[in-house]
């Protein structure tokens, strides 16, 4: 049967248009050429700018690192599996605090005290790379560097002390929010060990008997002053002026001799 109602069973499957194609064999291929180059060249396109922006993201992210850790650090961190910790025979320790820092910080609002450190830190970090020396942490009002880690340099007390004259002398001459600042500095040297800790909000930290030293020789100093200890007075004598302070005695360390930086040598 052909017909049901009507209607012609013949004809299913038969389209009832045939397309044809009158165009040119050689512009079909022009065409084809034309459309096949459009998405290679979107391909291309997209290839290229999600790799760029790879590169991007790489590069921020390792500006952040370097931020973060000295540079030869960061390396073996990205590219080793490995605990970080190197023992540095000479090794010098500079920290600068505020003094009175708690009694100036209740009179100020919490973003005024935070622009405020934020301003006279950021010129200390300035100072950090003028000098090539690496700035380790900040703990609250405390500032503390050293020299001679992770890069070894015979001068690294020498260094440090320069960096300290110049810290007095930007904060004697600036007015941070109305408030003048005073701060006290502590510098020893000696031997330390340098490392990394931890997995999570990790940093490059310094340790030894030597760090604790220039600790206290800042805790233990006084306002506006470089106070040294003898390790580092032997290492600098003949570069810089330096007043005897006689004996201090410092806490965990006994009756130690100490000087203070007043300016380096002509």
């Amino acid at each position: 049967m052909s017909k049901f109602n009507g209607y012609d069973f013949t004809r299913l499957g038969k389209p009832y248009l045939r397309p044809t194609n009158n165009l040119p064999p050689l512009l079909i291929r022009v065409l084809f050429v034309i459309n096949l180059g459009g998405v290679t060249s979107l391909f291309a396109l997209l290839l290229y700018y999600f790799v760029s922006q790879k590169n991007v993201l790489q590069e921020k992210a390792d500006k952040l690192l370097l931020n973060i850790l000295p540079k030869e650090i960061a390396t073996i961190l990205k590219n080793e599996n490995r605990t970080v910790a190197d023992y540095h025979e000479g090794a010098s320790i500079l920290f600068a605090d505020v003094v009175n820092f708690t009694p100036l910080s209740a009179t100020m609002t919490p973003i005024e005290l935070v622009e405020l450190l934020n301003e006279v830190f950021s010129h200390f970090d300035m100072l950090v790379e003028k000098y090539g020396v690496e700035k380790i942490k900040t703990i609250g009002d405390c500032y503390m560097v050293a020299a001679g880690v992770p890069r070894p340099r015979s001068d690294h007390a020498q260094i440090l002390a320069c960096m300290a004259l110049d810290i007095l002398d930007y904060v004697r001459q600036r007015v941070f929010h109305g408030k003048r600042l005073t701060f006290r500095i502590g510098l020893n040297s000696g031997p330390v060990v340098a490392g990394v800790i931890g997995r999570k909000k990790f940093i490059y930290d310094l340790w030894g008997d030597a760090v604790n030293t220039a600790s206290r020789m800042e805790s233990h100093g006084a306002g506006g002053v470089i106070q040294i200890t003898e390790a580092t007075y032997k290492l600098i004598k003949d570069d810089f002026v330096c007043e005897p302070r006689g004996v201090v005695n410092v806490k965990g360390k006994g009756e130690m001799n100490v000087w203070h930086v007043l300016e380096k040598k002509a």
